[in-house]
């Protein structure tokens, strides 16, 4: 039998590996990585799974991080893909709720939130 904070805690451990990740996986200043924006979105998860009504706090810093990020073409696509790669490992996600993820978080994104976007057409 599990423990009742084990999933917390389980949370806890996965954002602060992946807090390590984007510090060491920072190639570049300007470059923009999968872990790093992993890292952003992980808060999100129980907004965009329909387990929480409104995104939290930490995924609204998340979204505006993700924002800050890109600074080019190359760069918006890039943080374009590692949307969509991150948003293909959680199972159940609510294509409404993603797409209005930034507008909840007052934070538009240089490209559109949704589960088929072709990030190539991205200026």
């Amino acid at each position: 039998m599990a423990r009742k904070g084990g999933a917390a805690a389980a949370v806890v451990v996965l954002a602060a590996a992946m807090a390590f990740m984007v510090l060491a996986a920072r190639p570049a200043e300007g470059a923009v990585t999968c872990p790093e924006v992993d890292a952003n979105l992980v808060p999100c998860v129980g907004y965009v799974t329909g387990k929480e009504a409104a995104p939290p706090a930490e995924c609204c810093a998340g979204v505006r991080r993700i924002r800050a990020l890109p600074s080019g073409t190359a760069e918006r696509r890039q943080a374009c893909e590692c949307v969509k790669q991150a948003a293909a490992r959680f199972p159940g996600l609510n294509a409404d709720a993603i797409r209005v993820l930034p507008a909840q978080c007052g934070s538009p994104l240089p490209f559109p939130l949704t589960l088929n976007f072709d990030c190539t057409t991205i200026p």
